[in-house]
């Protein structure tokens, strides 16, 4: 089927309108990804032994070990496709993956997870751009877009 690959794309599909113009390109941060995972791996470590520890296992360490494997495994597995996603802000629109499209006039609240931003619509639609070395930096460049428009 004719655009099938556009729905496994990492970066913007959507094409600009008549006029419309790129002011910023946000991409992952490869150290901010490591990091993320391992604050994530830390947290899993302690509530896998926790688990263990309330089920009274003698070998509550095996739940560090199991927490650790889990979350180095989805790390290093999703890392490669994380490491490509781009979003684009232009003077209109918020341009994600795929054809994400979100008008800047839509956008009702910006929130900081981490070292991503979230978006959230008027509609209550959710859009994260993760892996962000400035999260600041990132939200005032979109509500500095939204502002001119």
């Amino acid at each position: 089927m004719k655009g099938e690959g556009l729905i496994y794309s990492m970066v913007p599909t959507t094409p600009p309108l008549p006029g419309e113009r790129v002011l910023h390109t946000f991409v992952p941060d490869r150290a901010s990804y490591w990091r993320d995972h391992a604050w994530l791996a830390a947290a899993a470590m302690a509530l896998g032994m926790l688990a263990l520890w309330i089920a009274d296992n003698p070998h509550v360490w095996t739940g560090a070990v199991g927490g650790l494997a889990a979350v180095a495994v989805r790390a290093f597995y999703v890392a490669s496709d994380e490491m490509q996603v781009r979003w684009d802000l232009t003077d209109r629109r918020l341009l994600g993956p795929q054809t994400r499209a979100v008008p800047l006039a839509q956008i009702k609240t910006l929130r900081s997870l981490g070292s991503a931003v979230q978006v959230v619509t008027k509609s209550g639609d959710k859009h994260l751009l993760k892996y962000q070395p400035d999260r600041a930096d990132t939200m005032a460049r979109i509500r500095a877009a939204i502002a001119d428009t």
